[in-house]
Parts: structure tokens; sequence; C-alpha cells
């Protein structure tokens, strides 16, 4: 898959000129970042459902911080709702997800952006492990972003690396093609995957989704999908993302 994906992808970014497309309400990252002292906390409501299982972020808390125009500090985490059949809901928090996203490479607005986003997945002091709400296994995650600008799309890449503590380490990639329809309405869709290498695992999942703009500082979030495989444990036959995103102060922003 990641064959096929890369040069289909390395075909878009030699065309032609960037507007960010990826992070909430997707999975795809992209090089953008908040700048220099901005604040961009995305909040949001994120259900997956699965063959007998259900899991819920309620909701689901990611907090961006801006130093210099190029680096992003990042901190998300999330109460989780878990439902097994046959059993009461159980709830808790999340892994604790740190990252630094630095963009090395910007050739301005009409051009191409490519950043690196190192992120740490790590367990809390707390019983969410031995009551199955979170895996036992940390995770640090190398990925690398692109984005460029296919005449009226916009186009944005993302694959990486997961090195897995207590567990077998695994890759992701994703694609976000996206257009504004109006200067308010943002529309986009969204190839996303991720799995492990020993034993080979797989979840391809396709959305789409949208970014409307109230009113300053605040752009209504919203995303649904599904697995592309059949459904089965640890395949989704459907996901969301219901939220909204604050751009603070909202004087630094268009």
């Amino acid at each position: 898959m990641l064959r096929r994906l890369i040069p289909f992808c390395v075909l878009f970014f030699a065309a032609a000129n960037a507007l960010a497309q990826g992070g909430p309400p997707y999975y795809t990252n992209d090089p953008g970042t908040p700048g220099n002292h901005n604040w961009e906390i995305n909040i949001g409501y994120m259900p997956f459902y699965y063959s007998g299982q259900s899991v819920s972020h309620t909701p689901d808390l990611d907090i961006n911080y801006g130093v210099g125009d190029r680096i992003q500090l990042t901190y998300e985490s999330a109460w989780l709702r878990v439902k097994d059949p046959g059993s009461a809901a159980k709830f808790g928090l999340n892994q604790s997800n740190p990252g630094i996203k630095w963009r090395f490479y910007d050739a301005g607005e009409n051009g191409l952006s490519i950043s690196i986003f190192p992120q740490a997945f790590l367990n809390n002091p707390n019983n969410a492990v031995r009551r199955g709400i979170t895996p036992p296994s940390d995770t640090f995650l190398l990925p690398i972003e692109f984005s460029r600008k296919v005449g009226p799309v916009d186009v944005d890449f993302e694959a990486g690396y997961q090195l897995v503590h207590k567990g077998p380490n695994g890759w992701i990639t994703g694609l976000v093609v996206g257009h504004d329809f109006t200067k308010k309405l943002e529309g986009d869709i969204e190839f996303y995957s991720q799995g492990a290498f020993h034993p080979y695992e797989n979840q391809p999942t396709l959305d789409i989704g949208a970014r409307y703009k109230l009113h300053s500082p605040i752009i209504l979030l919203l995303m649904a999908g599904r697995s592309l495989e059949p459904t089965r444990p640890n395949q989704s036959y459907f996901i969301g993302y219901f939220g909204i995103q604050l751009l603070l102060p909202s004087r630094s922003y268009k």
C-alpha cells in the first residue's frame, strides 16, 4: 500500500502551489503551525464503533502552541468511554500524547511545505491499563508531513514509523484532499491507514469531513467514515469527529 501511495503523492507535489488541510477533524497531520505565541485548541467528540465494542473520546482535547513561525508544541489526551458486550461501560483517561512539530522546509504560501512531528503515546499513572481502557504499550511515532496546492485542490500526505514498547512496531500513512467551497466552508476526503509489521496488520479507513468558520475565532469540525475492510474486532464500521477549533488570540488570524 505504501509503495502505491508514495508515487501517487509525489506526482501531486511536483505539480504546483499550499494551504494546510490536515489535522483535526482528520487523523492525517500537515506541516502547518499556529504561529509565534499563538494557540490552536481542538475539542471534539470522537466515536469509534467496532463489531461488539465501542470506544468514544468524550471529549478529546488537542492543544497546540506556536514557538516561532515553524515550531509547534502539542499535547493531546481524552476521557474515554469503553463499552464491551455484556458489561457496563468503563471510563478513564486515555494515554498522554505530547509532540513537537518542526516545518523545516517552506517554499512560501504557493510552494511545498515539509515537516517532521515526533510524538510519544504514554500511559498515565492510573489504572486504565489494568481495567482494559488503554493498551499496555507505550509508543514513539516519527512521521513526516507534506503539503501542497494543486490547482483548486489542497493535498496533504503523511507517513511515519511507530516504535512500540511491549508490542509490534508499525506504521501510519494518510492522505487528505480538500477544497475551499466558500470563504467559510472547506470540504475534504481522507484515506488513512495504520498497521503493524510482525504480525502484519492493516487498518485502512476512508472518511469525509468539513470545516466551517462559525465566527472568529471558532471553527466547526465535522468528519465521518468507516473501515475499508469487512467489519471485525479491529476494523471500525464507523468513525467520527464532531467538535470545534479555537484559534487564539483571534486577532492573529485572518
